[in-house]
């Protein structure tokens, strides 16, 4: 069908929203809309206006159910569910919210963050989800608080959402003014960085320093009471023992994981897992962007084949071109287009070599260079790496500092040595995630475009100029635009000509988180 699309690009938009009629799938950002929505569990069709509207869609009714409920029979339902979070790890919703409520603190109260700090390349549906209802997210957010007996709900998102945040802090004002929040809620606001997504990351931010990320994980230590900036630096933090704490847990959840606790315990765990598969039950919203005909945000049941989201989101291919490959952000390997009959499961993606992450794909075709690509990515988490762990900033800037030789026709065999010993010791020590990123996505690229590498180093094609890769800033009319200040963004945080060398964890240790736009 993409054939006949490109013979008959007239045809494509008409083609294509009656096929997303007939499917029904929802769209946010495209230039059209589904007559007939069939899946808007968690992103609403049309947005919600006001809190009067929220309610009038059956809103509110969830959080009635579970004031009469038992907080235990709370996390079983979302247990029994298999409600896996959809901020990238997939971790068990039930297991997590268990753990955090056997950790309670001894003399601290417990918070529930609400992870909307959205930073991986390629994803906008945290953002879309927000946009359209962020009333479902704080209703999922106050049942959270009282399963886990939490007195506080903070939704952590970045300064430059600004959209969000007039958003959110509206809904908090208008179900306080309601009496319908029975704890307190609140917005903290955090920086452009990549790893404030990280949840202990995030964490240290919602206590007013940077986002370095915690040896501690958060159901051992959560927030300290106050924003001060000081004391309890990520850098010192040990892991605390066992048999409970004196330090507050903190229960950390993304924006769509919430957004779909309302309508289970409001319909039951049978109810959720009408769609889905037995180990990943439920709907994922997915980002299309890249080398596709147009982008867009959409929700799909769980075991949707990958091609058919990036038909329906993306439109197939762009005129004269072929799709080759797609990486869910910057997190997970390289799928092949031969890979793209793979089902958007957790366990799928897993049993394909990648990963589903934050289900936003970047999509590749043959009129992009894949090392150029590599080099983007490798760049994008090198300068995004705090260098608390040395190998992770060191390695990493090498990696893509070694790629750029290849794509300007300066490597040669030991460039190709260098590189494979970089991804061997990248990760050494990682205290977060994003070292292994390295290792991951851009060593899968790089063993995908081993003919390209081979090409550039024979001096058999032309250089390739850079390319970047960066958080989308938004997607409207469905078309997404990137940070494109991120290309001056230094290693050590900075931007402009000049890198001072010094990793930020060293920086800018025990300093208060500065905000920017």
């Amino acid at each position: 069908m993409n054939v006949w699309f490109q013979r008959r690009p007239e045809l494509r938009l008409s083609a294509q929203a009656v096929r997303l009629w007939w499917r029904g799938f929802i769209v946010f950002g495209a230039g059209y809309n589904p007559i007939v929505p069939f899946i808007r569990r968690v992103l609403d069709l049309e947005p919600v206006a006001d809190l009067a509207d929220h309610l009038a869609r059956c809103g509110g009714n969830a959080l009635a159910v579970a004031a009469s409920i038992d907080p235990i029979d709370l996390i079983g339902a979302v247990t029994d569910a298999g409600l896996r979070g959809r901020g990238g790890a997939g971790f068990p919703t039930g297991v997590k919210w268990q753990t955090v409520a056997e950790n309670r603190s001894v003399r601290e109260p417990t918070a529930v963050i609400v992870n909307a700090a959205e930073g991986e390349p390629g994803t906008f549906k945290d953002r879309a989800i927000l946009r359209a209802n962020p009333y479902r997210v704080l209703e999922g957010a106050l049942i959270a608080a009282r399963a886990v007996g939490a007195h506080e709900v903070v939704v952590a998102l970045k300064a430059s959402f600004e959209q969000e945040r007039v958003r959110v802090q509206h809904a908090i004002d208008e179900l306080s003014a309601a009496g319908i929040d029975d704890v307190a809620m609140r917005i903290s606001v955090g920086p452009s960085a990549y790893l404030f997504g990280e949840e202990s990351a995030m964490l240290e931010v919602v206590e007013g320093r940077q986002p370095f990320p915690r040896v501690t994980p958060p159901y051992r230590r959560g927030i300290d009471e106050g924003e001060s900036g000081a004391g309890n630096s990520a850098a010192t933090v040990g892991l605390a023992g066992t048999g409970g704490t004196a330090d507050s847990p903190a229960l950390v959840n993304n924006v769509e994981t919430l957004a779909n606790v309302p309508g289970i315990i409001l319909n039951g765990p049978d109810w959720f897992r009408e769609i889905g598969t037995d180990n990943s039950p439920g709907s994922i919203v997915c980002t299309i962007t890249g080398d596709t005909d147009h982008h867009g945000v959409g929700e799909f049941a769980m075991g949707t084949p990958l091609w058919e989201i990036i038909d329906e989101l993306g439109g197939g291919p762009r005129v004269g071109q072929t799709l080759i490959a797609a990486v869910s952000g910057t997190a997970n390997s390289v799928l092949e287009a031969s890979q793209f009959t793979t089902p958007v499961t957790y366990e799928d993606m897993a049993a394909a070599g990648s990963g589903l992450g934050s289900a936003g794909f970047i999509v590749i075709d043959d009129g992009t260079d894949l090392v150029a690509f590599a080099q983007a990515v490798a760049r994008f988490l090198a300068v995004e790496s705090c260098g608390q762990c040395l190998p992770c900033k060191d390695d990493g800037i090498g990696i893509a500092r070694l790629l750029a030789d290849v794509c300007s026709a300066s490597g040669d065999a030991r460039t190709l040595a260098e590189l494979n010993r970089r991804f061997a010791t990248v990760g050494d020590g990682a205290r977060c995630g994003l070292a292994l990123q390295q290792s991951r996505c851009v060593q899968s690229l790089v063993t995908l475009a081993v003919g390209t590498v081979e090409r550039h180093l024979a001096r058999s094609i032309e250089p390739a100029g850079p390319l970047l890769v960066a958080p989308i800033v938004d997607l409207v009319d469905g078309a997404a635009t990137i940070d494109v200040m991120h290309a001056d963004k230094q290693p050590d945080w900075s931007y402009g000509a000049l890198d001072s060398g010094i990793p930020p964890a060293e920086l800018y240790i025990d300093t208060p988180v500065s905000l920017t736009v």
